[in-house]
């Protein structure tokens, strides 16, 4: 008989930050793994993310990290700053501080979003309750491998909840937060008043004092102490605030201040090595940058590392003699706090003072308190802001520690644990019980912020969850070319689906790459393909989302040809050597369909860009043997043979593909600059023109070969066709995102060039459609090309200077090619035509390495023969038309050249 084996159960004690980024983990990791899991969280709170940290609703209590910082994931850092900018705040970058209650619904919604993708694998609860004693059950141990799906568990658990329930779980994750403050620094007398507030982010903890005009004293002064001086800053009130050092956190930079590596450390670190290494390299900080924050943020990476390289003794001296200093310069104010501050200081609103409570008495209502430095306040109210405890107190905790099932950590803080496994007073890991965050301070030290907890969450559920069984050798669904795909037949199904269309440059591609990741969240190639589409083709994808899901899949599941894949396009995407690295896949792989589409600069792709002119050319005679014919194949070699002129052949080749598959968007797409480079402008225009209203009605790129039938009636110089084709086919609306920079906008600037247009240029339609990243921080030198030309349309100086900034900046095409062309751009909008003829004559021979087609390109030579007239060159115009019309025969081009003065 057969057992039927339970779904692993996980439960997480703790529904705040560190406990929302363990749940997100497993979802995903689950999921991606299909690996069947129940889920449940245990906190009484309302809302799963805020915890302590992030359910302040007030807007002057910023993060004091910057946003770039802050994304739930490690392996995708602009998580956090993309979602903002989807929730109302377009603008914000990866250096703005957000307000932690924003954070907090940022936590809540992407533990919602996980939930839904993993609907049909993970099942998750929530317990509005406390967990107050954890037990072990009579089960014992479940064997080495625990139940299915579940890593490391040595027996289950039992969760004794405040409301009387019981939950089992065969693992446990402790997400419990700091501990609570105890209050043990305050008098006696102190401690007994009720003006004296020991947890003041308690529910309604503040009500009274809020109510109040007399003056406070918080007691510490560190980011919480800060947060409330804000909250409670009244213009008739002065709010004291002391601490042992008397120092405030620093702030952080107003910009970046450069980066630093960390410095070599003593091969036998001892605390006061340490120390030297530290000083000297935080001056070469300040000699280098002016700053001494880069060398204290090139530590964060080794701060566990180095503090367990100290001993305790070492550990102790430390806290004692720079743990204040570290944490003031270590935990930093946002910048706008950090000027309230300033501004309640200069008004003495906040005095700050060093030293301890050395009496307090309580007189007329009001608490007279001695400090140790001699100074006597009379405040209405004493609170608390010396932070969490060193111990973990709570129900929870305390039994644990009296069973002898957890012991405290270094030092009495936190808890002891081995790689976030609790560890017994044996210093065995016992029981499938982890924890992360707060609890492990003792043994990591710098473990409360949200970049250190994600990666113990993300460790976690490796930690958690077993990996992916390894299958029978079996034979794996396969794509098109034949090449196996590593996931199950009907994500296949749907994976070929979204390859056929992109190869035919058909509509539905990425729909069909979202349906194959949905069938399969675990297969890296539709992951990977959908990031492709959203950097190269302007679809709607979360890229960097996308490009994280990827990687996850293909370090879990996936073969040598899938993972170099996602390398490539991994690179491709962060403009790290991408075309060399696609160029070395196709070397191994070349039958990969995808990956020779992307790397040959056609419709769909703008292919390699810094390698000769010859390359993908010499790129696709050499992959022929691996497609014997194929029809797509055939269609990229028609359009390579039309570019190197060889327009006979390139026509011939382009029918053979159209005759096996009429729908091949790169055969047409071939032929139709066959049309073009040739002169045939009536016949090519009549032909494309009737595939766009029959077989091309389903293309992706529909409006590109509007275009190319709009390029033959400027060429036969009929300005009414042009406006018609324009607003029919072209205008926003009907076209949108990069195509319409692409297309739209370099025809209406062709148009104007060329006097096919007059009256006004409708050019902001065609901004408006673009979104603004898009046109002044382009991913590729392609369409940083065209946003430049719309830009210049436009007339807009100020966006085609940052474009200009940005390229500037950015990866060696657009450095060398595209920062160039818009100060030639830039020049001409100016009128300076003789300074934009030369910076565009320049630029002529290096255009190829933008990508796209010589079609394309031709718009900066028609913008340079524009420059020429308008500067009165006229000599130089006329070679250049007669030039031109050598290439082509042009109606367009005849009745310029005739209008030239002699």
């Amino acid at each position: 008989m057969t057992e039927v084996r339970k779904r692993p159960t996980v439960a997480i004690v703790g529904a705040g930050a560190a406990g929302t980024l363990t749940a997100v983990q497993l979802c995903e990791t689950a999921t991606r793994r299909r690996t069947p899991l129940d889920l449940v969280l245990v906190d009484p709170a309302p809302e799963a993310g805020r915890g302590t940290a992030y359910a302040t609703p007030d807007p002057r209590h910023r993060l004091n990290v910057p946003a770039g910082g802050m994304s739930c994931y490690p392996d995708d850092p602009g998580h956090f700053t993309r979602w903002l900018c989807r929730h109302g705040e377009p603008t914000v970058s990866g250096a703005d501080f957000a307000t932690r209650h924003r954070y907090g619904a940022y936590l809540a919604d992407t533990l919602a979003q996980a939930v839904v993708r993993s609907h049909g694998t993970v099942s998750v609860r929530r317990l509005r309750t406390r967990a107050e004693r954890c037990t072990g059950t009579s089960e014992g141990q479940a064997g080495p491998g625990g139940r299915a799906g579940l890593a490391g568990s040595a027996g289950p658990v039992e969760l004794h909840l405040a409301d009387g329930g019981l939950l089992t779980a065969d693992s446990a994750v402790l997400a419990t937060g700091p501990a609570a403050p105890t209050a043990a620094w305050a008098p006696p007398a102190l401690r007994a008043s009720p003006r004296f507030v020991n947890s003041p982010w308690n529910p309604g903890a503040l009500d009274a004092v809020r109510q109040d005009t007399a003056d406070i004293l918080l007691v510490g002064t560190g980011l919480t102490a800060v947060d409330l001086a804000l909250t409670l800053d009244r213009p008739e009130r002065t709010v004291h605030a002391v601490s042992r050092s008397g120092l405030l956190p620093q702030s952080h930079a107003l910009g970046p201040a450069g980066a630093m590596e960390a410095p070599s450390w003593p091969r036998d670190l001892t605390l006061s090595a340490l120390r030297r290494t530290v000083y000297r390299h935080v001056s070469r900080s300040v000699r280098t940058h002016g700053d001494w924050r880069p060398a204290l943020d090139s530590l964060r990476p080794h701060t566990a590392r180095l503090w367990r390289s100290l001993t305790p003794e070492e550990r102790g001296e430390f806290l004692a003699g720079e743990g204040a200093v570290w944490n003031t310069h270590r935990h930093r104010m946002a910048p706008t706090t950090a000027e309230s501050v300033t501004r309640a200081r200069t008004a003495r609103r906040l005095q700050v003072h060093a030293g301890t409570i050395a009496d307090v008495v309580e007189s007329g209502g009001q608490l007279v308190v001695t400090l140790s430095n001699g100074r006597t306040v009379r405040v209405g109210w004493v609170i608390d802001c010396t932070g969490p405890g060193q111990r973990l107190e709570d129900p929870l905790w305390h039994g644990l520690f009296a069973t002898g099932m957890a012991v405290p950590g270094p030092l009495g803080m936190g808890v002891a644990t081995r790689d976030g496994r609790l560890l017994d007073a044996q210093g065995r890991c016992v029981r499938a019980l982890f924890t992360l965050g707060a609890p492990r301070r003792g043994e990591l030290w710098e473990t409360t912020a949200i970049p250190e907890i994600r990666v113990q969450a993300a460790t976690l559920a490796q930690q958690l969850l077993t990996p992916p069984a390894r299958r029978a050798a079996r034979r794996r669904p396969v794509d098109g070319l034949g090449l196996p795909l590593s996931t199950h037949a009907e994500a296949a199904t749907a994976y070929r689906n979204g390859l056929d269309r992109v190869l035919k440059v058909r509509a539905g591609a990425e729909d069909a790459f979202a349906r194959a990741v949905a069938l399969d969240p675990g297969f890296a190639l539709g992951h990977a393909a959908l990031a492709l589409l959203g950097h190269e083709c302007g679809a709607a994808v979360d890229v960097p989302r996308a490009l994280a899901d990827a990687q996850r899949c293909a370090r879990e599941r996936a073969d040598e040809r899938e993972r170099s894949f996602v390398d490539v396009i991994t690179r491709r995407v962060q403009s790290t050597d991408g075309d060399r690295a696609l160029l070395r896949h196709l070397d191994t792989h070349p039958a990969d369909a995808l990956a020779l589409a992307a790397a040959v600069p056609t419709i769909a792709f703008s292919g390699v860009t810094d390698l000769d002119d010859d390359y993908a050319l010499r790129l696709v005679e050499r992959t022929s043997s691996a497609y014997d014919g194929h029809w797509f194949h055939t269609s990229l070699l028609a359009f390579l043979r039309q570019e190197q002129g060889r327009l006979h052949e390139a026509g011939e080749l382009a029918h053979r593909a159209l005759g096996v598959e009429p729908a091949s968007g790169h055969a047409v797409h071939a032929l139709a600059h066959v049309h073009y480079e040739s002169g045939a402008h009536e016949a090519g225009r009549d032909w494309l023109d009737r595939w766009v209203s029959g077989q091309g009605r389903g293309a992706v790129h529909r409006a590109h070969f509007s275009w190319h039938i709009a390029l033959h009636e400027l060429a036969l110089d009929d300005p009414a066709a042009v406006r018609r084709r324009w607003f029919a086919q072209l205008a926003p609306g009907r076209v949108t995102g990069v195509r319409a920079l692409v297309d739209s906008g370099s025809l209406l600037w062709r148009a104007r060039l060329s006097g096919n247009w007059q009256g006004e240029l409708p050019t902001s339609d065609v901004l408006d459609s673009v979104a603004c990243e898009v046109l002044e921080r382009p991913a590729t030198a392609f369409t940083a090309l065209h946003a430049a030309v719309a830009l210049t349309a436009a007339g807009d100086l100020s966006a085609l200077r940052r474009l200009r900034d940005h390229a500037a900046g950015a990866d060696p095409v657009q450095r060398e090619v595209v920062a160039p062309l818009c100060d030639a751009f830039a020049a001409l909008v100016e009128h300076r035509f003789h300074e934009a003829a030369v910076g565009l004559d320049a630029l002529l021979p290096d255009l190829r390495k933008v990508g796209g087609s010589a079609a394309q390109r031709e718009v900066v030579e028609e913008t340079l023969l524009y420059a020429l007239v308008s500067a009165g060159r006229c000599d130089a115009a006329r070679r250049l038309l007669d030039a031109r019309l050598d290439r082509k025969a042009a109606p367009r081009d005849r009745r310029m050249l005739a209008g030239l003065p002699g």
